[in-house]
């Protein structure tokens, strides 16, 4: 999809409801039951957009998405361009921070616009899924004002990144978010959707502090869970056995932690909390 903001085609990919018989496919190397360009089963359908960590994929969140899609929603797995798997060669700067939130308006937007996806959008709420550095992007989407850090910017100096707010976004959820970047004191007063986090207790990149601050400095509600013996990627979709090994980090939990166990009530947990403040 077009980005005109930043000059960029940003790859998305939409689950939808339908009434069609899934099959086994393909999501890039990940296996998934879905119904692929089949009819979209009429609404009203939320909108959830789902923002993924640096350097990392979208169809790792494949599991929460066709859940969310099998109840209702409309869900953009949104593939951040030059910050991710294949290409990251914009990670560590500012401009990786400007442009994510715009990456996921200009989602929206055509999502909304679309003829079969966004007829039955109109009249309910939209909502964002971020991991990791997809928590900042949402919080920043939302009203939140993120400031890079001197290692971040083309002059070595802190500096405010400026990010438009939408106003159509009415729930947030954040795994494992990532907010340093908003440690300026009011950075996060300008966010007033309901925030749903989880951090894991044993996450070894964003530990609960992260999770503290959204608590501490967003306007609207926050239901913080903690997940005990969980990592920074326990909220990943579980990985085939193929593609499970160290070399693979997320693939990886701490000793003890089930993930697939934790993926029979957790996708649960957001459907309701998105279905409360979307719908």
């Amino acid at each position: 999809m077009p980005c005109e903001a930043t000059r960029e085609t940003v790859p998305a990919f939409v689950l939808y409801p339908t009434a069609a018989e899934e099959r086994e496919v393909l999501l890039g190397r990940y296996p998934a039951s879905l119904a692929p360009d089949a009819p979209v089963h009429r609404g009203p359908h939320p909108v959830v957009l789902v923002s993924h960590g640096t350097g990392s994929s979208p169809f790792l969140h494949r599991t929460l998405a066709a859940h969310l899609a099998r109840r209702g929603f409309v869900v953009a797995l949104v593939e951040h361009p030059r910050n991710n798997r294949d290409c990251d060669d914009l990670a560590g700067t500012d401009t990786v921070l400007r442009n994510r939130p715009l990456h996921l308006g200009a989602v929206l937007g055509h999502v909304l616009a679309d003829g079969d996806l966004g007829r039955d959008a109109s009249g309910v709420g939209v909502g964002v899924v971020g991991h990791s550095l997809g928590g900042c992007t949402a919080l920043a989407l939302a009203g939140g004002r993120p400031t890079a850090f001197g290692h971040e910017t083309p002059d070595g100096a802190p500096a405010a990144v400026p990010v438009a707010e939408d106003d159509r976004i009415r729930a947030l959820v954040l795994l494992a978010p990532a907010t340093p970047w908003f440690m300026a004191p009011g950075s996060l007063a300008g966010v007033r959707p309901p925030v749903l986090v989880f951090t894991g207790s044993r996450d070894e990149h964003t530990p609960a502090w992260h999770g503290r601050l959204v608590e501490a400095g967003v306007a609207g509600p926050v239901d913080h869970r903690v997940v005990d013996g969980a990592s920074h990627f326990s909220f990943l979709s579980p990985s085939p056995p193929h593609l499970v090994s160290p070399a693979l980090p997320p693939s990886q939990d701490p000793p003890g932690f089930d993930r697939p166990a934790f993926f029979e009530t957790f996708p649960k947990e957001v459907r309701r909390f998105l279905d409360r403040h979307l719908r």
